[in-house]
């Protein structure tokens, strides 16, 4: 899917991002201010998450409960400086249980991330455009 969106269009693609995802671990690129956590937040809104949706900068990852007992895994790499913080949280265990695994920055962690992650690139166009790829 390639396309561009603006802030009214949130709901209908991370309905999209959902409905179309081959796997439960997406990678979020783009640049800081291009609306990775704000599409992240409506995923989980869509996915029914009960709790307080935050980006995890500090913490690297937030753990968030389901209505259905599920649960969805936030990550946030930005501030990682070696993959091996990535490892001591158990990133690999995270990507092997079947849970919605959600990361923003991978880039930060690339030789630890699942070779059939789905991968999800946005960019700004204007102020109130993005765009938005998965491959």
């Amino acid at each position: 899917m390639n396309k561009n969106y603006s802030l009214e269009d949130l709901s209908i693609i991370a309905s999209e991002v959902i409905s179309s995802a081959k796997n439960k671990t997406l990678l979020f690129y783009g640049q800081m201010g291009v609306g990775k956590t704000t599409l992240i937040k409506e995923i989980c809104k869509q996915l029914e998450v009960l709790d307080n949706i935050s980006s995890p900068t500090f913490s690297l990852v937030n753990e968030y409960h389901t209505k259905n007992k599920g649960k969805v895994f936030h990550f946030d790499f930005y501030r990682i400086e070696d993959e091996n913080e990535a490892l001591d949280i158990g990133i690999e265990e995270y990507f092997d249980n079947n849970a919605w695994c959600l990361v923003e920055w991978p880039e930060n962690i690339e030789n630890l991330l699942p070779l059939d992650a789905v991968e999800i690139h946005l960019s700004i166009l204007d102020n109130q455009q993005r765009n938005i790829l998965i491959k």
